[in-house]
């Protein structure tokens, strides 16, 4: 049985430059990214590795950079819904010295 973990590292060895990595069983629900699973890929790796999947709110953000080492973090639904703005993301990381493009 090959997992998350293992596929990770197995990608990184072929060449892979980076790793988007999407947690099926938090997608759509909005109660946060797979931190356990986001820290255990991103340490493992040495390619960035980007989180998806589970956002719900802009404190989500601040929370998978805080806990893990991924590199970036990803959303959409919550945006297209409109239950989020792309701005509120981005304060609440200024606030919380998290560095995000303008």
């Amino acid at each position: 049985d090959i997992g998350a973990y293992e596929l990770a590292v197995a990608m990184e060895d072929l060449g892979a430059g980076e790793i988007l990595l999407n947690c099926i069983d938090e997608d759509g629900q909005g109660n946060g990214f797979d931190h356990e699973l986001v820290g255990l890929v991103s340490d493992a790796v040495k390619i960035p590795v980007i989180a998806s999947s589970g956002a719900g709110c802009p404190r989500h953000f601040v929370d998978v950079f805080s806990s893990t080492n991924c590199s970036a973090a990803l959303a959409a639904g919550i945006f297209h819904r409109g239950e989020v703005d792309i701005s509120e993301v981005k304060a609440d990381m200024r606030e919380n010295a998290i560095p995000t493009r303008t």
